[in-house]
């Protein structure tokens, strides 16, 4: 049994996302809020968990990477109060770029583990349509002057062009072939039913009337390599980086419960997964899509785990050559079985401070289809060159349940 650094077990309960939509005038949420469509995920948690009183929430940690407007003023404790927790529970607001909600869940589940939570909540909300990236920043000229960081680090598809020249073995042929993979999976897992089970549907508004945002908009099922082969690359003149083979500009929120394990069992909640532990980790900011790579290694080493022991891959899939990178490098076929069974970001989207708890809620569902697998892992690359990897063990699994028995 590989012993957690926490002195309490910390355990995912439930998770939930709203579609994730387009960003622009023509997206589905072009006319809704950003702390809305956080709002309705933190309800429909508490809609589906009525065993959980509201009341019993010790904090509300809702992540965005640009904080204003209507993503801004403590949107966790702003949402908090507009999905009608009682005033007792206080929220806060984070900012990892597109770790956020990752970090949201890092954050608070270190309180639970040390003793000052019991229940939390937390996500994160990324309204890009409102709010692109870095709207409103003023970055220190420094960074460029004093050549602290390249140039190319502020671009997000520069620094990916960038992993395709660290790794010239990852062609445009390998990402576009993931990414229609990628598309495949995602659209086998919408039609079993998969994808709409972490779904809560939002009504929206816009110039033609009301309507009701019931799955994600991203998507293009169908895609062929002959489709991708056709896209311009705006990176670089004849790159690498497409529309296709990457994450576009999305809209839309996650929200997950979080507790420790004996309050989970003391309240009659779901353990959907048992927290092992997490990583972050810097590295150059030009290449930032790297970052998963030594985060996982010091989680493992810190675990004592092996990539081996790994039976399932959450991995945000924010550009092909990044989840590829970490796949080469640690000598996983690009089309490992264990990794990102339904799609991933490249299909359904990836509203930045969202997307951590995406993962996290497709790997729990995972883990009570698959009792055979033991350990399972979420990463993602963070701008500005970092990494996040958190590692989960399945409570459906026999040693997990031995392992209860024995605690108990």
């Amino acid at each position: 049994m590989v012993v957690s650094a926490n002195s309490r077990n910390v355990v995912f309960v439930d998770g939930i996302r709203t579609p994730f939509g387009k960003a622009g005038p023509k997206g589905i949420y072009a006319e809704t809020r950003a702390d809305d469509l956080v709002v309705k995920a933190i309800r429909e948690l508490l809609r589906r968990n009525p065993q959980l009183d509201p009341a019993r929430v010790d904090e509300v940690a809702i992540a965005a990477t640009t904080q204003t407007g209507d993503q801004g003023l403590t949107i966790g404790r702003t949402s908090a109060i507009l999905a009608g927790l009682p005033e007792k529970v206080p929220g806060f607001a984070i900012d990892r770029m597109c770790a956020g909600a990752m970090t949201a869940v890092t954050t608070t589940a270190s309180g639970i583990g040390f003793g000052q939570y019991d229940v939390v909540i937390a996500g994160g909300v990324e309204h890009m349509g409102r709010h692109p990236m870095g709207e409103g920043a003023d970055p220190n000229p420094r960074f460029l002057a004093d050549r602290l960081v390249d140039p190319s680090a502020l671009v997000m598809g520069n620094t990916a062009e960038n992993l395709h020249d660290r790794f010239p073995s990852i062609t445009k042929e390998r990402t576009d072939a993931y990414a229609v993979a990628s598309q495949n999976k995602y659209e086998a897992a919408k039609k079993a039913g998969y994808i709409a089970d972490t779904l809560v549907p939002v009504a929206t508004r816009s110039a033609s009337g009301w309507g009701l945002a019931t799955e994600d908009e991203p998507p293009r099922p169908g895609t062929t390599l002959e489709d991708l082969a056709r896209l311009k690359t705006p990176f670089r003149p004849a790159g690498r980086i497409t529309a296709g083979n990457a994450a576009g500009l999305n809209d839309g929120a996650t929200a997950a419960i979080l507790a420790g394990e004996d309050t989970a069992t003391e309240m009659g909640l779901p353990i959907g997964m048992r927290m092992v532990g997490f990583a972050f980790q810097g590295v150059d900011p030009a290449v930032m899509g790297i970052g998963p790579v030594p985060a996982t290694e010091k989680l493992l080493a810190r675990t004592g785990l092996k990539i081996e022991d790994i039976g399932l891959f959450e991995i945000n899939e924010a550009f092909a050559v990044q989840v590829l990178a970490f796949l080469e490098h640690f000598g996983i076929a690009d089309d490992d079985p264990r990794v990102n069974q339904w799609g991933g970001a490249i299909a359904c989207g990836h509203p930045l401070a969202s997307s951590g708890v995406r993962l996290m809620t497709q790997l729990s569902r995972q883990f009570a289809q698959n009792p055979g697998v033991r350990y399972g892992l979420t990463t993602m690359c963070i701008g500005l060159g970092m990494g996040g990897t958190v590692i989960w063990e399945n409570p459906n699994h026999k040693d997990y349940a031995a392992y209860e028995a024995g605690a108990k």
